[in-house]
């Protein structure tokens, strides 16, 4: 999968970045997160989530008893758009086939959709990232159907601080699922 997005040309954003930002973690793993692309830190290094949004990913994973290691995180859009603005609707859609079909083959239980553009893209909403976020919504996939929870993303987190707690209640949702899902 990595070498196949590799070798496409169809999106513009690979001409301005870096490299290719594939994923990281753990691609058997029962949670799948999927940002909305690259930053500089991303870009550089070649890892999703590496900057300051993702130490503080990092921190609210552990916060539940996960880590990178028991995750697999991924982006709308693997290339950084230039001066890390938001992807355009082409280039999500031109994406979008990619990172549906990573969501297929590591086929997790949980999906985690950072900040708008990832829920929008994925679930097909319109709705903005406050509306969405907290209400688990179901992603069809293939041969199953995942539950999705939209989430705010760090980055929006480090510049309003005070959302953190509507994210922490997202995250012991997510937690709460998963502890459920192990019962049974």
């Amino acid at each position: 999968m990595r070498d196949r997005l590799a070798a496409f040309n169809g999106c513009a954003l690979k001409v301005s970045a870096t490299q290719l930002v594939f994923a990281d973690g753990a691609p058997d793993a029962r949670v799948m997160l999927v940002g909305e692309g690259p930053g500089a830190d991303e870009d550089r290094q070649g890892k999703p989530f590496v900057g300051r949004a993702g130490q503080l990913l990092d921190k609210m994973l552990a916060a539940i008893g996960l880590d990178r290691t028991k995750v697999y995180i991924a982006n709308v859009v693997p290339w950084r758009p230039p001066g890390n603005r938001t992807p355009t609707p082409q280039e999500l859609a031109l994406c979008l086939p990619f990172v549906r079909r990573q969501i297929e083959l590591v086929a997790p239980d949980f999906l985690v959709l950072l900040g708008a553009s990832a829920a929008q893209t994925l679930l097909g909403e319109k709705e903005g990232i406050m509306r969405l976020r907290g209400h688990w919504r179901d992603y069809a996939c293939a041969d199953k159907t995942i539950r999705a929870l939209p989430m705010l993303h760090p980055a929006y987190l480090l510049r309003a601080p005070l959302a953190k707690a509507q994210a922490w209640r997202d995250l012991r949702a997510l937690k709460k699922a998963l502890d459920h899902a192990g019962d049974v």
